[in-house]
């Protein structure tokens, strides 16, 4: 890759003040804190306030977008920026455009949980705009570069947000059987896009911090389990569940094989591996579960959701914010104490979480605390993370002015 021009001047990072230029620089910085931050308020908020959700979308109906749009999807969003960044040569958003990317975030959370129709539509044009934006942004830069491998990573992006905009649609409307359906549909867009992301990294990272650890790419399972997530979704908006079921089923079995074959006993003292292998392995899981609900076996809807969101995505999103983090500000490649606690709250949170599915008395004590460890673990990692997400990265100077994404965490194109 060209070198790009950057020019240094004196002052170390480490001992650099905050800067909203190095704050601005690439997506993770804002995005992860702010959907970690999401994370924490809006579980509390829904298990312990829920009196104060009174807005348009209020409840569960609140909860589940919340969940998945802005929490989930905001970290994904933030990674693919990143991500991109590596893939291309080129930096997708960053200075002024990625704080607006940032500002429509916020003021969608804001509208979404005001009780008036007016804030529900201008919370919705503000969401639907920043996952527009973003794939935008990403297609910009992916198509530029001619990086083929990822011309359908904006695709990605936009079905994610098409979806949103399904849902919201539900919502006004008051359908709450066409509003499940939609969540549904939106829950396998994210599920595809990180099958896809942890299926390329996860592997190359444990190769990186294994030495001889030898892990294939699984390319053709990888395709044909894209294929499947993909028909997945085009058969839930049919609503034709048969087909729904069947290639839930495929997707979810293709991952637990790949997670087997990624060799997890070789990552068992790597905590910034086996996070990821766990997490990976609860979203094949996940998908199996989904599968059975689409065929009926198991009936209710709170069972793939949850397995898929939080034993899935959120166990994998704790890793990837710890991980890829640590990469591109730096930093060296080890969780310390308090990173190896907000995993184990989560891991906790999520068994927890799925124990209060179950019809015993222990339910409502058992949410209580999977709420507890839950805004724990997230408080965690951003008391230990901001300091470090709004300063320039260590080992460069504070006043550095670049031009090139960071490159020495490159991840696989």
């Amino acid at each position: 890759m060209a070198e790009l021009l950057h020019i240094d001047e004196p002052g170390r990072a480490a001992a650099a003040a905050p800067q909203w230029r190095a704050f601005l620089e690439m997506g993770f910085r804002p995005l992860y804190l702010a959907g970690c931050l999401w994370a924490a308020v809006s579980v509390a908020l829904w298990v312990f306030a829920p009196q104060w959700l009174t807005s348009q979308m209020a409840g569960v109906v609140w909860h589940a977008h919340e969940m998945l749009w802005g929490f989930i999807a905001t970290i994904a969003v933030g990674f693919l920026l990143t991500a991109g960044s590596n893939w291309t040569g080129i930096n997708p958003l960053r200075g002024p455009s990625l704080g607006g990317l940032s500002v429509l975030w916020v003021l969608a959370r804001i509208g979404f949980l005001t009780p008036r129709p007016v804030f529900f539509w201008m919370a919705a044009a503000c969401e639907l705009l920043f996952f527009g934006w973003a794939a935008v942004a990403l297609g910009r830069a992916i198509y530029a570069a001619r990086s083929r491998r990822n011309y359908g990573v904006p695709l990605l992006v936009l079905a994610l947000g098409a979806a949103d905009a399904l849902y919201l649609r539900a919502v006004w409307q008051g359908d709450h059987g066409l509003l499940m359906q939609r969540f549904n549909t939106g829950l396998l867009c994210m599920a595809v896009i990180a099958l896809l992301v942890a299926r390329r990294v996860v592997p190359f990272f444990a190769m990186r911090a294994v030495p001889g650890l030898s892990i294939p790419m699984h390319t053709g399972s990888g395709r044909w389990q894209l294929g499947a997530g993909a028909l997945a979704i085009g058969f839930s908006l049919l609503n034709w569940m048969p087909g729904v079921a069947a290639f839930l089923a495929l997707a979810g079995a293709i991952a637990l094989v790949q997670v087997l074959a990624w060799k997890p006993w070789a990552v068992r003292r790597v905590p910034l591996l086996w996070i990821l292998y766990l997490g990976y392995a609860g979203l094949g899981a996940g998908l199996l579960v989904a599968a059975a609900h689409a065929t009926g076996l198991l009936l209710r809807a709170a069972w793939p959701a949850h397995v898929i969101g939080v034993a899935g995505f959120s166990v994998l999103i704790i890793g990837m914010v710890t991980r890829t983090a640590l990469g591109h500000l730096g930093r060296p490649l080890r969780a310390d104490r308090s990173m190896v606690a907000a995993y184990l709250l989560v891991i906790a949170a999520a068994a927890l979480r799925l124990l209060a599915l179950l019809p015993t008395s222990l339910a409502a004590s058992a949410l209580h605390a999977s709420a507890g460890a839950w805004v724990l673990a997230f408080a965690l990692y951003l008391w230990r993370f901001f300091p470090m997400m709004i300063r320039p990265r260590i080992d460069e100077p504070a006043s550095k002015i670049t031009l090139r994404p960071t490159s020495r965490t490159r991840t696989p194109k």
